[in-house]
């Protein structure tokens, strides 16, 4: 593995390969990947330029890898360089992800100006939101200027990549009988934008007709902190239909929040949320990690599954432990 100063400067003239290796380590649960990770991090996020993070969910088999692949395309013909940033599903039982996106976007992968890094969710999702975030700053020192975040569609995963992003689509299916019925609040709530895919053939009517079910939807919702009244589009991921609407909504979003200045207050408020995540992680991590607490977290769980402590009481004695030990 090179140097720390070797990545970065493959980073910084926009060498993929670099860029992937120093990904590589920013994943890692390595101890000593993780100082290098740190290190690297460091020196790129002074020389970043900040791009446009947009973020793109929506349950499986709604088309979201068809979607981004021509968004992705459309969006580098207009001069962008465009990295895909897809977190994929990991198994809870088997540890195995699918990692399927790069055969799933074989027309944007070929693209010069085109970065695509699937990575496991894994159980945790602090550390997804770790990994992603600190992924996005190395995409950026490289140089990509627009990055998509494709978050599982399920779980709590769509309100930490709504955390670290500047524009949040929701992708939906029409037909699919869960046009109001199986969406959650919070959902509606962080999207700035509905697009109901696969408004092609047979489906064009009931795409219009969920579409409109969506507006009336959100007109009970208050208006976003910036004014925004999220919109409801359609398209046809397939062939290649109300994807350029859907750009120029994107960028005409950016430009008024940029122009008002939401853009950046937004954009420090998820810094400082960023650090407290990763005080939480840390002290999570370091506590876990410690061989003392190991062999004692063992006898407190079998106290507390005996039922002859509560949870709250061991985790107390647990954690008095661990502080007085530093």
């Amino acid at each position: 593995m090179p140097t720390s100063d070797v990545l970065v400067a493959g980073i910084l003239n926009g060498d993929t390969s670099a860029l992937g290796r120093a990904i590589t380590l920013v994943e890692s649960q390595r101890k000593d990947h993780l100082e290098k990770a740190n290190t690297i991090i460091q020196k790129c996020l002074s020389q970043k330029r900040d791009a446009i993070r947009i973020g793109i969910t929506g349950v499986p088999g709604v088309g979201k890898s068809t979607f981004i692949e021509i968004l992705g395309k459309l969006l580098i013909a207009d001069g962008n360089r465009v990295a895909v940033l897809a977190v994929d599903p990991t198994s809870t039982q088997s540890k195995g992800s699918i990692l399927g996106d790069k055969t799933r976007m074989e027309h944007l992968v070929k693209e010069a100006n085109a970065f695509i890094r699937p990575s496991p969710s894994g159980v945790n999702l602090g550390g997804v939101a770790r990994k992603t975030r600190e992924t996005i700053i190395l995409c950026e020192a490289a140089g990509f200027n627009i990055i998509l975040v494709e978050t599982v569609g399920v779980g709590q995963s769509e309100t930490t990549v709504h955390g670290m992003v500047d524009f949040f689509l929701l992708l939906k299916l029409s037909g699919a009988g869960d046009e109001l019925q199986g969406i959650k609040r919070g959902i509606i709530e962080m999207a700035d934008a509905i697009v109901i895919n696969k408004a092609d053939g047979k489906n064009i009517k009931q795409a219009k007709a969920a579409a409109q079910e969506f507006k009336r939807a959100l007109h009970l919702y208050p208006p976003k902190e910036n004014g925004w009244i999220p919109t409801v589009l359609t398209c046809s991921a397939l062939e290649n239909k109300g994807i350029e609407a859907i750009r120029d909504l994107i960028l005409d979003y950016i430009e008024k929040n940029k122009i008002s200045g939401h853009f950046l207050e937004k954009r420090k408020r998820q810094n400082k949320n960023w650090l407290y995540e990763s005080i939480e992680e840390r002290l999570k991590s370091d506590f876990f990690d410690d061989e003392t607490i190991g062999p004692e977290l063992d006898k407190f769980a079998s106290k507390v599954m005996a039922e002859t402590i509560s949870p709250f009481q061991a985790a107390e004695q647990l954690i008095g432990m661990f502080k007085n030990k530093s």
